[in-house]
């Protein structure tokens, strides 16, 4: 069902080149490790479901109700992949992201209302002040780039709402860390491709995994200190989550726990955001128009001052502009999981042990759901309930929804609101961001664009 009348034709924004022939062994793995969305065949933006095998048994699903039995439905059946373990387990352990069953269960009830709407809502004043200074590092007659720039905002962001005080917690070092895992150690291996059993060693992880164990001491340390000194006010996400406890068992987390979902929170909370706000600064440039609609609409509610969390309704466009960069370009553009039992998913056979990929990327352009899916047209999100379920998954979608969804959203709305009310932002020639996926869909190159005061 489309969403969204035609538009007439016109010049449509970077896009990934999808596979046009089978890759073969050696070809998916030289396509995941230079871009992981160049393992998607392009015949996915129009088919239900693929499969497949290269090594293993796969399935690419696409059709919006076989993604609900795995994301909602049969949620048991379809545990994360192995290769998605391997790859987060080093930096993030067994935490809210990769744990499965109970132990998910019990996190995810003690965490959830650390998340609350009061909550995200309380920690905004973190979020404007990120948004002050990332304008006045910005300088009007020199072009910058934005990614850079993003993810600079958005660490602070999430460092000062994860540990206020710092706590000797060396955010530097931290941030060094978190690049250098998902440049090197997230590549997929020829032992993922071949199936491989977890215990066979990849040896580019054991070598590139140093500087996370090192965050990870580093953690431990600022945990144990905010312990001594007790909760600040108003508390952060660590007070928050060393004062929670699951109200079935009252189990409260450990230090170990305590740090492992910390650092999923600093890498998925600054990462994404970061990638969310630089594809959408980089869509305004691509589209002048749509730009100039936003400037409008920020200067004429937001005035001189930054925006905060009380100016989100007014911001809609913004929004809108939002929403829209998350489906053409999802952080989390490639998911896996492995099936548990044998199953049916658009009545293609699956059997146990087999991997089903989840290929948002494929499923926020695919041609049966969406008119003109490689075209920027944030007007697809004026009624946001008009758009099914199950067509558009940025933050996943069942109980394993993302559980900072909301926060990312407040962040990314306050910030770009912010800077689209002070600079005009144009394409730097020749400089196009190319759509590369690791870990995160990332801009390689970096996204340049001119600044000049608005």
């Amino acid at each position: 069902m489309s969403v969204l009348k035609p538009l007439a034709p016109g010049p449509l924004p970077v896009r990934v080149p999808l596979a046009t022939e089978p890759l073969g062994i050696r070809g998916s793995l030289a396509a995941g490790r230079r871009n992981v969305l160049e393992l998607i065949p392009e015949i996915a933006t129009h088919a239900p479901i693929l499969s497949g095998r290269t090594g293993k048994r796969w399935h690419m699903v696409m059709d919006p109700e076989a993604l609900k039995r795995v994301l909602r439905d049969n949620l048991a059946n379809y545990p994360k992949s192995l290769v998605t373990k391997l790859i987060l387990g080093p930096a993030i352990g067994d935490s809210l992201f990769v744990a499965e069953g109970a132990e998910w269960h019990w996190q995810r009830r003690t965490a959830a209302p650390v998340f609350s709407h009061r909550n995200v809502a309380a920690l905004s004043p973190v979020m404007t002040a990120a948004a002050e200074r990332a304008c006045a590092r910005l300088v009007p007659g020199r072009a910058a780039n934005l990614f850079d720039e993003m993810v600079t905002a958005t660490f602070e962001v999430i460092a000062d709402v994860t540990f206020t005080s710092g706590e000797g917690f060396d955010r530097a070092a931290v941030h060094r860390a978190i690049e250098q895992y998902i440049g090197q150690t997230a590549k997929v291996s020829l032992l993922d491709i071949l199936g491989a059993p977890g215990w066979v060693p990849r040896p580019h992880r054991m070598v590139t995994g140093a500087a996370m164990r090192q965050t990870k001491l580093l953690a431990d340390r600022a945990i144990e200190a905010r312990r001594a000194v007790g909760a600040r006010l108003p508390p952060d996400l660590l007070d928050l989550l060393m004062a929670g406890a699951d109200p079935d068992s009252g189990r409260k987390m450990s230090t170990d726990e305590l740090r492992d979902n910390l650092l999923t929170f600093i890498v998925a909370g600054h990462e994404t955001t970061a990638l969310t706000l630089s594809w959408a600064l980089y869509l305004c440039a691509f589209d002048p128009g749509v730009q100039a609609a936003a400037r409008a609409e920020a200067q004429a509610v937001l005035g001189e001052r930054a925006a905060t969390v009380a100016d989100l309704p007014a911001l809609t466009l913004t929004r809108r502009i939002v929403d829209e960069a998350l489906r053409l370009y999802p952080p989390a553009a490639f998911l896996s999981r492995t099936a548990q039992a044998p199953d049916e998913l658009c009545g293609r056979e699956v059997r146990r042990g087999d991997t089903v990929i989840l290929p948002i990327y494929a499923l926020h352009r695919h041609h049966r759901l969406w008119d003109r899916p490689d075209a920027f047209d944030p007007s697809r999100f004026v009624d946001p309930r008009a758009v099914p379920r199950f067509h558009y998954l940025p933050f996943g979608d069942g109980p394993r929804i993302c559980i900072g969804a909301s926060f990312a959203l407040q962040e990314a709305v306050i910030i770009l609101a912010t800077l689209l009310a002070r600079f005009r932002f144009t394409p730097v020639p020749g400089r196009d961001p190319k759509p590369v996926m690791i870990l995160t869909l990332r801009p390689e190159g970096g996204v340049w664009l001119g600044v000049e005061r608005a």
